[in-house]
């Protein structure tokens, strides 16, 4: 089992908790208001990948009802939730490392989170993938934990029952990945986390093709 589907199993465990801590956060909602600017076109196909309980669909079909969402996660748990928070979207069971799979093309993809979970070999395959299915002119935003890709390690779930390995990045990696593979950086932010360590540093950037 690599780690991405030891993370899936994970909050696939938890994932009612993990609704009740994050379905309303508010933290990022700067950043999906600049997604959602972004994509000019008018009823968009918008995927949601690692879309856990639904929380950024919800947000974002708020601001832009015109969106098409699609969003899938590997934890089956996560998909019965959002099919039930957000009954305007379509959500499915995939591994974001399967996202070739769909076929599709879409306007607007957005990744809240999963690079914690791939390893840098991973994450640029999964940017590679992403930007091959955007139309000309799509957005891609991807948020991730910022710290050296060597500071990655085991963390234990709040309960402290079960581990998951956290792989970190630099704005460098990402933006790298990005233009690797034709697309131009649009934005990048740096949102301070609270947690019961301390304060961590989340990173969004939003790309265009």
């Amino acid at each position: 089992m690599n780690d991405s589907n030891k993370a899936a199993a994970v909050f696939n465990k938890h994932a009612q908790r993990y609704q009740e801590k994050y379905m309303d956060m508010d933290l990022y909602d700067g950043t999906l208001d600049l997604f959602c600017g972004s994509v000019e076109k008018q009823n968009p196909a918008i995927l949601d990948v690692a879309c856990g309980p639904g929380n950024i669909s919800r947000y974002i079909l708020r601001k832009r009802p015109d969106f098409n969402v699609l969003g899938i996660d590997l934890a089956p748990n996560m998909i019965a939730l959002a099919k039930g928070n957000i009954p305007d979207a379509a959500f499915r069971v995939m591994d974001c490392l399967d996202i070739l799979e769909l076929n599709a093309k879409f306007d607007g993809i957005i990744c809240g989170f999963i690079f914690p979970y791939l390893s840098m070999e991973q994450a640029s395959q999964f940017v590679t993938d992403a930007a091959s299915m955007l139309h000309v002119d799509g957005i891609l935003y991807i948020s991730t934990m910022e710290n050296d890709y060597s500071a990655s390690k085991w963390q234990l779930s709040s309960d402290g029952e079960d581990g998951i390995f956290q792989h970190f990045y630099r704005a460098d990696d990402i933006t790298g990945m990005l233009e690797s593979a034709g697309l131009t950086i649009l934005h990048v932010q740096r949102v301070d986390f609270p947690n019961p360590d301390g304060v961590t540093t989340d990173m969004i950037i939003i790309a265009k093709k």
